[in-house]
């Protein structure tokens, strides 16, 4: 699992709450440029990317990482709600799940980055 986000107290948050619900391994990016690097590094089964990012759209970055060759689950995340309205489904790409980060705090998580 890992968890793209420039919140440091959020990254430390999400990483826990992962742990305590059974992942075994939380990896943790503050930015596009280390989130790329570790996935392609620790290959990941699932990703859950901020949209706001600071060097890049997380938007842009998500569709990246859901084209890499294993397939990662990929959630979307913004603590704006209203941050899953830049997704356009017109594109031709996928969709992909959004959860805001006051939804955090429960299996929700899992169950978003582990449902396919």
């Amino acid at each position: 699992m890992l968890i793209i986000d420039d919140d440091p107290d959020f990254l430390a948050l999400t990483a826990r709450i992962l742990v305590e619900l059974g992942v075994d391994t939380a990896w943790t990016a503050a930015n596009a440029t280390q989130g790329l690097a570790a996935a392609l590094r620790s290959r990941p089964d699932a990703v859950l990317v901020d949209i706001g990012l600071p060097d890049r759209n997380g938007i842009d970055l998500a569709y990246e990482l859901a084209e890499l060759a294993w397939r990662p689950r990929i959630v979307l995340t913004s603590s704006d709600s209203d941050a899953i309205l830049a997704l356009d489904p017109r594109d031709g790409r996928p969709d992909l799940p959004f959860l805001g980060k006051e939804e955090l705090g429960s299996d929700t998580l899992v169950r978003a980055l582990l449902d396919r």
